[in-house]
């Protein structure tokens, strides 16, 4: 693995501010990144009138298309306009199908499409370059899009008249609630209301390891028998792991107890400024290698089942990889969950990476030692701004609602940092260098790779991932040629994960496609296996359980916490998840 540029040998010291500053003002993308991707694609247009021509006559076809359905519409005579986009609820309201009003939605859909045309297709911009172009137009036009302004939005008009203007007033009132929480460094309002430890994770359990970097959680029986093998699950260091231990109503953890699992987790520390130079292979050793070994020596001789959610799941491969070259025999299968082991393709979330990028994220961490989890949810933000922006302001601040906290928003706002020293290793490692994919990525000195994991794999992509594509998650094919177990389930990166099979937690309509690739098996794209994957109806958990229990020994006596070895330290949650 390539040795990250040191930020303070490329920037001067009197840079840093400077850099630090723009970070914080614009959630840590760098303007210049930005620049090059407009200038590119702005050069390259210029220099092709053929592309010009062709955007011409297509804003000349799309503006005949439009007076053409209006004057059809205006006499009553139903024809077909431009659809908005799959899971766009703009202009669904009925408030926006009579004219002025739908008329100014479908000029709006087919301006989206123009500027679709034009940000694609330039011969000569680089295929990022072009995806950044995209994305800027694309938020520049939710910016003016007409749901967004009061005289404009129907439905905001109508509400308006019903209330006396009360709605913009509340509104007002909502905005400046955030904005002051935001300038505070706040936390939402209602946030108190679920505390780790009094309404979300409240799993019992005691934390039985703990080093410099993570609690180890192991979790009481709630079964008068087990599974003699235990599962360790990892999450992701950039999110604190109680996302899998929410209110009991929609735990993961909980469920898996109740069904007899011995269930341990491992909780990251908080790094702070003194934490900079925690590296990745910190997180490998003291993370997942620490743990694995500290639920060896509570119960020896038992195989481990061993699950990671997101970059804990990339974390995890990597630790699998590096057993696997060393013949370690600690686990038993291994489960990945919306988590990445090839990053050639990591969606949306590449438009954020790439040397421009890395190199200014690296001199805005050096002045205070890593990334606030605050600029990193900025970035997720913008990526899906339609639900989590532009419907927010409709929602909270036009029409003067209030959306209740729930558990879900709640942690997401529980914001977690990143040492720089880490944080810069795995954008450029993974990120910029695929290198976990391609072999090169280094653990105790010595390359690892995928391909030598021979161990059952149970994957779980999510269809609507702006973090972890499914197709990206779905490459698990191409880089083992174990027995792979793919799911692929509905929802996005968090609620698609987070999906109990029953109870107020569970979503109506939940479903998951699933089909095992045995080894030997032919490879199957990712197209042709959406195609023809049966479609579940319900949650995944329970098809997960069911292959963890096809996988594990008769029911034995629950072990004692620690297994009379490691002793308890504190309860569960602990004291690393309450670290802000």
């Amino acid at each position: 693995m390539p040795e990250p540029s040191s930020p303070s040998a490329a920037s001067p010291a009197f840079d840093l501010p400077l850099k630090s500053a723009i970070g914080r003002a614009t959630h840590g993308i760098s303007p210049i990144a930005v620049g090059s991707a407009l200038f590119d694609w702005a050069a390259h247009l210029a220099l092709s009138p053929g592309k010009q021509l062709e955007l011409s006559e297509s804003a000349l076809r799309q503006s005949m298309r439009w007076w053409l359905w209006w004057q059809a519409t205006a006499m009553g005579q139903g024809t077909d306009g431009a659809a908005p986009a799959p899971h766009d609820p703009r202009f669904a309201h009925p408030a926006w199908q009579p004219l002025p009003w739908q008329a100014m939605a479908q000029g709006f859909l087919l301006c989206e499409d123009w500027w679709q045309q034009a940000t694609h297709g330039v011969r000569g911009v680089s295929a990022h370059h072009e995806q950044v172009a995209a994305f800027v137009a694309r938020q520049a036009l939710d910016m003016v899009s007409p749901s967004n302004a009061v005289a404009l939005n129907p439905e905001v008009l109508q509400e308006t008249w019903r209330t006396g203007g009360m709605n913009l007033a509340q509104g007002a009132a909502n905005w400046w609630r955030d904005a002051a929480a935001v300038w505070s460094d706040g936390k939402p309002k209602d946030a108190e209301k679920f505390l780790p430890g009094q309404a979300v994770a409240l799993t019992p359990g005691k934390v039985v390891f703990r080093n410099r970097l993570i609690e180890l959680i192991q979790y009481a029986p709630a079964t008068p028998k087990v599974h003699p093998e235990p599962l360790l699950i990892v999450p992701s260091w950039i999110m604190k792991y109680y996302i899998l231990d929410l209110a009991p109503h929609n735990s993961l953890v909980r469920w898996l107890v109740a069904q007899g699992h011995t269930v341990f987790m491992i909780s990251w520390l908080n790094p702070g400024p003194q934490d900079r130079d925690l590296a990745m292979e910190d997180y490998v050793e003291l993370g997942v290698l620490a743990a694995l070994d500290a639920v060896q020596r509570a119960l020896p001789g038992r195989g481990i089942h061993a699950a990671g959610y997101c970059l804990g799941g990339t974390l995890l491969a990597m630790a699998a990889a590096a057993l696997a070259r060393d013949d370690g025999t600690a686990l038993k299968s291994l489960s990945l969950l919306a988590a990445q082991i090839d990053f050639e393709e990591p969606g949306e979330l590449g438009l954020f990476i790439d040397e421009s990028q890395v190199a200014f994220l690296e001199d805005v961490m050096a002045e205070h030692g890593g990334l606030d989890g605050r600029q990193m949810a900025g970035a997720f933000a913008l990526i899906n701004s339609k639900d989590l922006v532009w419907s927010k302001l409709v929602h909270e601040y036009l029409m003067g609602a209030q959306t209740p906290l729930t558990e879900l928003r709640a942690w997401n706002a529980d914001a977690t940092r990143m040492p720089a020293r880490m944080h810069g290793e795995y954008l450029r490692g993974l990120y910029l260098h695929n290198d976990l994919a391609e072999g090169r990525w280094r653990v105790r000195g010595r390359p690892v790779a995928v391909q030598d994991i021979r161990l059952p794999v149970f994957c779980v992509a999510t269809e609507r991932d702006h973090v972890s594509p499914w197709r990206s998650v779905y490459k698990i094919h191409l880089l083992s040629d174990t027995e792979v177990d793919f799911v692929l389930t509905s929802g996005g990166h968090n609620v698609g994960i987070v999906n109990p099979p029953e109870g107020p937690g569970a979503f109506a309509g939940a479903s998951y496609r699933r089909v095992l690739r045995r080894r030997g098996d032919a490879y199957q794209d990712p197209q042709d296996w959406l195609d023809t994957a049966p479609q579940h109806k319900g949650s995944w958990w329970t098809a997960w359980q069911g292959w963890l229990a096809g996988r594990s020994g008769a029911p034995v006596k629950p072990p004692a916490i620690g297994g009379g070895v490691l002793k308890p330290l504190d309860d569960a949650p602990g004291r690393y998840v309450m670290q802000t």
